[in-house]
């Protein structure tokens, strides 16, 4: 984080050549690798595809509904009172909750095995799109811990 209080630019993400959507262009980014983009494009393309074919459904509307469902709401961050950390719920904002949505859904992805890694990653799509599967028990864990914690919500000024 800079020392300068002015805003920091955002980096405009150029829209996904066959979707013409940015989410599909941050998820590319984000599945990608050692800087093979083309790699990671033809990864995402072949598993939104795919997701879309399962469901007999338009793979695109798969895709933004699974990354819906995966949106979290709220998460608890560590707050130093007094000696004591307590973890406090906030609401998630912004560009975030969909840096954690595409997150966990890739990393969900890559902890499954036995396929190659489109299949993996239409599998987690599938699942997702159905409310199941490991990244939404990721959203339900981190919703759980919030709700647990909401006693120190009152500690929420970050």
């Amino acid at each position: 984080m800079p020392r300068d209080p002015r805003k920091v630019a955002k980096r405009i993400i150029p829209k996904d050549d066959v979707y013409g959507s940015v989410l599909v262009s941050k998820f590319v980014n984000k599945v990608m690798l050692n800087g093979k983009k083309s790699v990671a494009e033809k990864l995402v393309r072949d598993a939104i595809k795919e997701a879309g074919e399962r469901l007999k459904t338009d793979g695109f509307q798969v895709f933004e509904q699974a990354v819906k469902n995966v949106t979290p709401v709220l998460e608890v961050k560590s707050k130093r009172v007094g000696g004591a950390t307590y973890q406090v719920p906030i609401e998630v904002k912004g560009a975030r909750k969909t840096h954690l949505a595409l997150s966990w859904l890739r990393d969900a992805a890559k902890d499954r095995k036995g396929k190659s890694y489109n299949k993996l990653l239409a599998d987690e799509l599938v699942d997702a799109y159905n409310n199941t599967g490991n990244a939404i028990k990721k959203k339900e864990d981190v919703h759980r811990m919030a709700e647990a914690n909401k006693a120190f919500a009152h500690f929420a000024r970050f």
